[in-house]
């Protein structure tokens, strides 16, 4: 065991012992006094050791003099003070500040500094200016009046504790950077104003945002107390977009290490517990210190899908999964392929799927549902704000279902590609989105025929449903091409398809009738996109009379529509007529009833019979019934 003093005593020139600091300790341009006197006691901090003089030290510290009044043995000479926050190197600068060496208090010893002049009782009442009010005073100048000071010393106090907590420096630390920041954000404020307020005439010079200078250096925290200085700046009112980059800047780096795993790792094995431990306790706060859940949230869709799936892979808790979840399906609308194609955490199962299609079935779900949301906002909202139609195809309802929809046909190409996904699972997401969502089902098409030739071996049962979720009346010409050729389709889509593509080309071939039903949506209603937009001018009256207007227009529509598919009807029944005419089969028992009736007409001529088909008069009646008679005996 090594022992390090701060002195060691050697011999002088005159024969008197003399005290310098030892090699290992000694600071530049720095030596302890020289002293005649050997030392007296023997500080014990861990496995280091000081040999010092009682007189210096009783002077300034109150702890050591209470320690020596309170022994038993007078002629103590050894004390242990190993609980002393610091260690031994804040023990060293105390005991120099008690020699009378002047010491230099910086951003990264003044924590230190200030636990240590607590533990040992270096207060006013035995000397002035002693250490605990040094440290005080250049805390107060130096430390709380800055940001990145702040941080920096609250990272100091991580090791600290709890003599850290006991002298409220962390809440004092913690709550400077909180007012710090608000008042940097409102100066910050207050200086995009004045640049773009038309009468100053500024340099061009994009303020500095306090993020890009002090939310990074959050990074260095542990996550308790990060978890503390959020929390500060949200009840202080920084604003969610800041929150936001902070918690962004701080999950990369804390994750970066822990994600990025060594391949030589064991599945399973206690380091990889370990670090799935780590992920999951850091994915946990996050998500705990996420802004306000609403659609316009500030979050990217990026952030919430890599949080999603570290959650996933680490096993978070399910509270904090349904939250991310809830995040992901209030904007849903923002989202890229990328962000839903989440890998599904099958440890354990060889033979898993590769994404997790059941976090996504419910966070379209959750999109969904936020229809009924709006059914009660709208039953909530004032006469003036009725004037907007969500219904229409040009309102942001309405796109947004469009984009999700082509999000979801985009995904279930993708998964269709896994071998090990159910068909159940993939009808249910097929199912999922309501007719109105798709203005074309070519995207669905796709994937189902992917599915279909990735999944050869499913169920004619499985096989009907999936293709059944095809509306083969928004299959544009191509589609329905290929689809009439497709032989992994049932025979009764084949048949849909080729019956909707005939009356197509019958309604292009008589101008147009009944488009409605065959891809030209949106060609119907050119009116409704923009009839309930309205301007800011129109009185809530004339917006509300737009609306009944426009609720007759409807029922007219629909009643066309009837109108439409009872023709429709028509033509079906007389089309299966005509297939039935025109089948190989039924050419066949034609041309053979054909043949029959001539044999029959010419045995009937030479009987004097009337051909088949012909009503049999009174003559024939008698000639026929004679001969019978005549037979029979």
């Amino acid at each position: 065991m090594g022992v390090v003093t701060v002195g060691e005593l050697k011999t002088s020139i005159s024969g008197k012992r003399s005290f310098r600091p030892s090699s290992t300790i000694r600071h530049a341009a720095t030596e302890w006094p020289i002293s005649d006197v050997s030392s007296d006691v023997t500080i014990e901090i861990g496995a280091s050791s000081f040999a010092l003089h009682k007189f210096p030290l009783v002077s300034r510290s109150g702890r050591i003099r209470r320690l020596l009044i309170e022994a038993k043995d007078a002629t103590i000479s050894r004390m242990n003070l190993s609980l002393i926050p610091g260690g031994p190197e804040a023990f060293e600068l105390a005991a120099k500040f008690c020699y009378g060496i002047n010491i230099e208090i910086t951003l990264s010893n003044v924590a230190m500094l200030r636990c240590a002049a607590h533990f040992l009782e270096m207060t006013e009442e035995f000397v002035q200016k002693n250490l605990e009010a040094r440290t005080e005073a250049y805390l107060k100048d130096t430390v709380l009046p800055n940001i990145s000071n702040s941080i920096s010393v609250l990272h100091r106090c991580e090791c600290l504790s709890p003599v850290s907590e006991e002298i409220n420096l962390v809440n004092r630390l913690i709550n400077a950077i909180a007012n710090n920041a608000c008042k940097e954000q409102l100066a910050s404020g207050l200086l995009k104003l004045d640049h773009n307020f038309p009468m100053k005439t500024m340099a061009n010079i994009e303020p500095e945002t306090p993020s890009d200078w002090w939310g990074k250096s959050l990074s260095v925290l542990n996550l308790e107390f990060f978890q503390r200085v959020l929390t500060a700046v949200k009840s202080k009112g920084l604003k969610q977009d800041m929150i936001s980059k902070i918690l962004i800047n701080y999950t990369h780096n804390s994750l970066q290490g822990l994600v990025i795993r060594d391949p030589h790792i064991v599945r399973g094995s206690l380091l990889d517990m370990e670090l799935q431990k780590k992920q999951r306790v850091i994915v946990e706060a996050m998500v705990s210190l996420l802004p306000t859940q609403s659609r316009r949230s500030s979050v990217p869709m990026a952030f919430l899908s890599s949080l999603l799936k570290t959650a996933i892979a680490s096993s978070a808790s399910t509270s904090c999964r349904s939250d991310l979840e809830r995040r992901i399906g209030l904007q849903l609308d923002q989202a890229i392929l990328e962000d839903i194609l989440i890998p599904a955490n099958s440890y354990g199962n060889n033979h898993g799927t590769m994404y997790d299609t059941e976090s996504i079935l419910r966070i379209f779900s959750i999109f969904l549902n936020l229809d009924e949301d709006d059914d009660e906002d709208n039953r909530m909202r004032d006469e003036s704000e009725m004037a907007y139609d969500f219904d229409s195809p040009g309102s942001p309802k309405q796109s947004s279902i469009l984009k999700v929809s082509k999000l979801l046909d985009t995904y279930l190409a993708e998964v269709a590609l896994d071998t090990n996904l159910l068909p159940s699972k993939f009808i249910a997401l097929a199912e999922l989105l309501p007719d109105h969502a798709r203005i074309i089902s070519d995207g669905l098409y796709r994937a189902v025929d992917i599915f279909l030739k990735v999944h050869p071996n499913i169920k004619d049962s499985e096989r009907y449903r999936l293709c059944k979720t095809i509306d083969c009346q928004k299959l544009s010409q191509e589609a329905c091409s290929h689809a009439a050729q497709n032989e992994r389709l049932p025979v009764q889509m084949a048949v849909q398809v080729l019956y909707f593509e005939q009356i197509r080309l019958r309604n292009a071939m008589n101008g147009g009738h009944n488009q409605f039903f065959f891809g030209t949506i949106n060609s119907q209603f050119p009116q409704r996109s923009s009839s309930g937009a309205g301007s800011g001018a129109i009185s809530p009256r004339d917006n509300y009379a737009s609306v009944r207007r426009e609720n007759r227009e409807l029922k007219l529509e629909v009643a066309r529509m009837r109108m439409r598919l009872t023709d429709l009807e028509k033509d079906h029944v007389s089309m299966k007529q005509e297939l039935v005419r025109s089948h190989p089969a039924n050419k066949i028992f034609k041309s053979f009833t054909k043949k029959l009736s001539k044999q029959l007409n010419s045995l009937f001529r030479i009987n004097n019979l009337k051909p088949i088909g012909s009503k049999p008069n009174a003559e024939s009646r008698f000639l026929f019934q004679r001969r019978r008679r005549h037979s029979i005996s």
